[in-house]
């Protein structure tokens, strides 16, 4: 046998090539479809039909199933899809990700785009220096474009010869006459390949490659392609093992659907089969069982259409697959903290833009849990001494777990730091290392004044009406900061409006101001005794800072919106 190490080496070296054409070619999607691919996503109803075409756009533009269907679990682990819209999205996906096999199959099995793929980056490559983003983008898409091919053309060429390696043939033809037994041990192999690669793409190449010099027939390539759909679901399941539970069900939503199709096409693979060498037949494609050169069309001609269909059985049984999820991966009985990432858990994504996009996500979740921890203190302010302790204990609790997502969001912003980033995104993680210490700020003042209550309370101090009432109307003042800090956070930072964050810090200093000359007023009156009027001053003064620890958020947004 003529092939050694030194030739599987280049095999394997060629699959890398391929490989990095696709990850470059997918992050320079990414990059180029920018915001308007995550508002596509992030902007789905519960229709299910726009959700499988969401799910088809969106894998059709950044050509990554796995890149879509891992998106689409961290929306649901943050709220933003619920169980039934993500299942549509996952579905799309499926459809949408054969496009790349159409692409190889076409581009590089019938055109010789490995000739053309040179001069295309060799043109392309001045992009790669522009200091314009866009074109920079631009650049990397079309020179990881001209890398697949390159890669496609050295797998082709790597594959060792059969009729100078029989041995290899002989091997692979002790498996394939085993009738249905074969089918499922390709399926099999068709899954470990990508698992172990994390690419259903490049496993589909390698599969289109292997027919196309003769290795294998139709019928087992069509078999390895049914098992590729199952091993591309292992990402997302990886991707949710750290997520909520509604995420975990997302993920196994996939990996039911997909097995599903699996087994009822399995079950009439011979009928299947037949139907689609038929079809390729009388679309002009070829008879994939007698011509070589007509198998890698026909068979991403398979793929489609088993897709297709199997999106067209269950896209009525979505609320049938989200029960039954959730049925097999049941919700915690232990509720979950207030404060707990729901996002970054996922971990890092391809890009540093759609990394950021989910750190934003996490910070605006933040804030809201930061304001809804104020809210709570503001309740405590009526209640009985003797019903503080527990709310009291929450609240310490709480300010912990803040100071947890802080440095848990930090240290995600470093690592999305160590990328290469673009001065934009530079300046972005700078505003956004400020944002999240001055929400961690927020909730210390808001523990603050929970302490200053508790004192009061353990003092035995009773406020006068007035003193309650003043305080009631600047905590109002207070949490209108907090909502109007939320709204811009949740905002696209180029549209945020900040007039009436500063409006309403003014009337917080202007107030605190006024309270603070009246107390002094009232303490050399004798209204009430000092120790009352320490505590008073302490809750009026703490809610100021947090009015200032809201306009500095609003400004630090300011910055970034003004790129």
């Amino acid at each position: 046998m003529d092939y050694g190490l030194f030739d599987f080496l280049k095999l394997i070296g060629s699959l890398g090539v391929f490989l990095f054409g696709m990850k470059l070619m997918s992050e320079a999607l990414q990059k180029v479809a920018g915001a308007r691919m995550r508002h596509i996503l992030s902007a789905m109803t519960s229709n299910r039909v726009k959700g499988v075409m969401t799910g088809i756009l969106i894998t059709a533009i950044i050509q990554s199933s796995s890149a879509t269907t891992v998106m689409v679990v961290s929306f649901v682990n943050a709220g933003l899809l619920s169980l039934i819209e993500s299942i549509g999205v996952i579905m799309g996906a499926n459809v949408g990700t054969t496009v790349t096999a159409w692409l190889i199959s076409i581009l590089g099995f019938k055109v010789s785009m490995a000739e053309i793929s040179l001069p295309m980056i060799g043109l392309c490559l001045p992009l790669l220096f522009s200091n314009k983003r866009s074109r920079k983008s631009w650049g990397e898409l079309i020179i990881g474009f001209g890398l697949l091919f390159i890669g496609l053309e050295f797998l082709k060429n790597s594959m060792p010869n059969l009729k100078d390696n029989p041995e290899i043939f002989t091997f692979l033809q002790e498996y394939t006459d085993l009738g249905y037994a074969s089918y499922i041990i390709f399926m099999l192999i068709g899954t470990v390949l990508t698992i172990l690669i994390q690419s259903s793409s490049a496993t589909m190449a390698l599969t289109l490659v292997m027919c196309a010099n003769g290795w294998i027939s139709f019928e087992i390539a069509a078999s390895m392609v049914l098992g590729e759909n199952i091993g591309t679901t292992v990402t997302a399941n990886l991707a949710a093992m750290v997520a909520n539970t509604t995420a975990k069900r997302a993920a196994f939503a996939h990996f039911v659907f997909n097995v599903f199709g699996v087994i009822w096409v399995l079950s009439i693979f011979p009928l299947f089969l037949n139907w689609v060498e038929k079809l390729s037949m009388l679309m002009g494609i070829g008879d994939p069982t007698t011509d070589i050169t007509a198998v890698p069309m026909a068979l991403s001609l398979f793929h489609t259409i088993f897709n297709i269909i199997n999106v067209l059985i269950l896209i009525w049984f979505t609320k049938l697959i989200a029960k039954f999820v959730s049925k097999l991966i049941p919700m915690k009985e232990t509720g979950e903290d207030a404060f707990t990432l729901k996002h970054i858990k996922i971990g890092l994504l391809s890009t540093p833009d759609a990394s950021l996009f989910q750190a934003k996500e996490e910070i605006t979740l933040y804030g809201k849990n930061t304001r809804d921890m104020f809210h709570k203190v503001t309740e405590c302010l009526d209640l009985p001494a003797k019903d503080y302790e527990k709310p009291f204990e929450n609240l310490v609790k709480m300010e912990d777990e803040s100071d947890n997502v802080e440095v848990e969001i930090a240290n995600y912003l470093t690592k999305v730091s160590e990328s290469k980033l673009s001065t934009e995104n530079s300046q972005r993680i700078r505003a956004m290392f400020k944002i999240v210490t001055e929400i961690e700020s927020i909730a210390d003042s808001s523990l603050n004044v929970a302490k200053a209550i508790y004192r009061r309370n353990d003092q035995g101090v009773t406020f006068p009406e007035e003193i309650t009432t003043k305080l009631k109307h600047m905590f109002v003042l207070v949490e209108d900061t907090l909502n109007v800090m939320c709204t811009n956070l949740a905002m696209e930072y180029k549209e945020v409006n900040a007039k009436k964050a500063y409006e309403l810090e003014k009337t917080i200093n202007d107030y605190r101001t006024i309270l603070k000359q009246e107390h002094l007023l009232a303490i050399e009156e004798k209204r009430y005794d000092y120790p009352t009027g320490i505590l008073y001053n302490d809750l009026f003064s703490e809610c100021e800072k947090i009015g200032d620890y809201a306009i500095n958020i609003t400004q630090a947004i300011k910055e970034i919106g003004h790129e």
